[in-house]
């Protein structure tokens, strides 16, 4: 059942054309996603509750425009990719399991909400954060290693310099420990302004995590400055739903019927009323 569906007519014109944060998915707990603390055997200066408000605290504020490095040597500007949405996923090629399997399930992630956004609805960068090893070669390795040839889905290298500012802007910290790095596991919503609107966390995680903010951004803004530009990606945004015994979005039709039975419904009362106002007025004529 569509709770959406018993809205009065009237409210849910109001509704589409209002701000997309009236219709936003607050931030999942994160604490619920933290990846595994390390063994005992190998301690570090890792927090992870220290790790976790550096990453929630910089939501809102922008990422400078760095440059780095593709697989094939060109050199690529984030401000490239500005005017869409952008996910950063942070990764070393040297971990074996933890990294393979997070840039895995993001790729599974990033074809199920295309195949409901649009293939070039937001694009994905891969970025090694260490910088001695995960050189463009190594890159281009890891990202062959996991099957990833998905359009608009980059692997980058940067240098020691570009990636310090970068780690900063994005709230990661990370730490050197006996078997690779600990760090939190995390996937970063940028939005076509070039400021951070989400954090994810976690090795695999619940699709709507990352579709439900990339969808905001997608149909929460309209393109062009126009009333039906506007109302068009607020249809799309109330009726692309996520249905989890699928794990796909769908568009869901029923909000169409609300909003016919709730015109239906004021268009007989209001007819009701204006018949009865009409007799009202022959009678004390």
């Amino acid at each position: 059942m569509h709770l959406i569906s018993y809205i009065p007519f009237y409210w849910l014109i109001a509704g589409l054309v209002v701000s997309p944060a009236a219709v936003a998915v607050p931030p999942h707990d994160a604490s619920l996603h933290l990846p595994p603390a390390a063994s005992a055997g190998a301690p570090s200066n890792f927090d992870e509750k220290a790790a976790l408000a550096i990453s929630q605290g910089v939501i809102g504020k922008p990422v400078g425009d760095y440059t780095l490095t593709a697989t094939d040597g060109r050199r690529v500007r984030l401000s490239e990719f500005r005017g869409k949405p952008l996910v950063i996923s942070l990764i070393y090629t040297s971990c074996y399991h933890i990294c393979p399997t997070t840039t895995q399930h993001l790729a599974k992630v990033t074809r199920t909400a295309r195949a409901a956004l649009g293939p070039e609805s937001f694009a994905v960068l891969t970025i090694g954060f260490d910088t001695p090893k995960d050189t463009p070669v190594a890159m281009r390795q890891f990202s062959r290693d996991q099957g990833i040839d998905i359009p608009g889905w980059l692997f980058l290298s940067a240098d020691a310099t570009t990636m310090e500012g970068l780690t900063k802007d994005l709230g990661f910290i990370s730490y050197r420990a006996p078997q690779g790095f600990d760090h939190l596991i995390q996937a970063t919503v940028i939005d076509a302004q070039g400021k951070i609107y989400r954090q994810v966390y976690g090795m695999t995680f619940e699709t709507p995590l990352l579709g439900e903010p990339l969808k905001e951004l997608v149909f929460g803004t309209p393109v062009a400055p126009s009333l039906l530009s506007s109302l068009s990606n607020k249809i799309k945004l109330f009726c692309t739903v996520y249905d989890p015994t699928t794990d796909k979005y769908r568009f869901d039709y029923s909000i169409f019927i609300g909003m016919f039975i709730g015109a239906s419904s004021i268009g007989i009362v209001s007819f009701l009323l204006l018949r009865e106002w009409r007799r009202n007025r022959r009678r004390q004529a």
